[in-house]
């Protein structure tokens, strides 16, 4: 039985240090999979994805800046595009050509960014729940998203999120079996989003959201301008990104794959012995 061999590691990024997790694989020319998080977890989230296909593939899992065990300055401005800077940093750092790049939640307006500065990066998209389209929008994210710094009682509408009942139910809501899910991650979750600074970090990045909505259509276009290969799993019960977020991604890259299931916003959580193949098979045809 093969398991994969994964290495923890910090890399320095113009002062920040980030914590990333990837695995050995036996080849030197194994594909590469940029694995990108999504709020409020961490790297930590692909864990049982690293162990079932790191011994084939280079997967590949940093944390961000006010997230996980990466460590940050005092001083660092929260903001989408800084994380994407730092993103960026840690690619060249690690001196990736090409790879393909999974986005989730946070990911995909962090990955979206990095596909739209570094197009020839990207070999091939894998979307779980990563939204770039209105319509996939709940009206509750609508709400989230509208949230400003001088709107009265803001702040504490999204601090309400970061509790632990709060980030339980991210993992918990849509998902028809709750029994699969394991308590470990929002558990770990929380203990990150309770270290001194976290909560504001994640406050600077909520208010920020809307920065993300606005280039919706750009990143629609780049879609069509490069019609990258690309594989969508979808939880359709998720509270943030509906259905129709994930059926829009095939106006642009019709050719795109789609397979949705029936959990919630942390698909691997629940669906990883049906996921993990889809993205292994893809990741054999699209590398070559």
């Amino acid at each position: 039985m093969a398991i994969s061999r994964t290495v923890h590691r910090h890399l320095d990024v113009d002062g920040v240090q980030v914590f990333y997790r990837e695995s050995l694989p036996d080849r030197d020319d194994a594909p590469v999979l940029l694995l990108l998080h999504g709020f409020p977890s961490a790297s930590h989230q692909f864990r049982r994805l690293i162990d079932a296909l790191g011994d084939r593939y280079r997967l590949i899992a940093p944390d961000y800046p006010g997230f996980g065990h990466t460590q940050t300055p005092g001083d660092f401005a929260y903001s989408f595009d800084r994380l994407a800077d730092v993103m960026e940093g840690f690619v060249q750092r690690l001196g990736l050509a090409r790879f393909v790049m999974y986005v989730f939640d946070f990911g995909a307006p962090i990955g979206f960014r990095l596909a739209e500065r570094h197009p020839e990066w990207i070999a091939g998209l894998v979307v779980q729940n990563g939204n770039a389209y209105s319509e996939g929008l709940s009206q509750g994210a609508r709400d989230f998203i509208a949230l400003r710094p001088e709107t009265p009682g803001s702040d504490k509408s999204i601090r309400d999120l970061l509790t632990p009942s709060g980030t339980r139910a991210q993992y918990e809501t849509g998902v028809a079996d709750p029994g699969l899910l394991a308590p470990d991650g929002w558990t770990l979750d929380q203990h990150f989003l309770d270290l001194p600074g976290r909560k504001e970090a994640q406050v600077a990045l909520a208010f920020d959201y809307h920065t993300n909505v606005q280039r919706y259509d750009s990143w629609q276009a780049w879609l069509r301008r490069h019609t990258p290969p690309t594989l969508i799993a979808w939880g359709t019960g998720d509270p943030f990104f509906l259905e129709q977020g994930a059926r829009a991604y095939l106006r642009d890259v019709p050719d795109a794959e789609l397979h949705l299931f029936d959990t919630g916003h942390f698909a691997l959580e629940t669906h990883l012995p049906q996921i993990a193949p889809l993205i292994a098979g893809f990741l054999d045809r699209v590398w070559t």
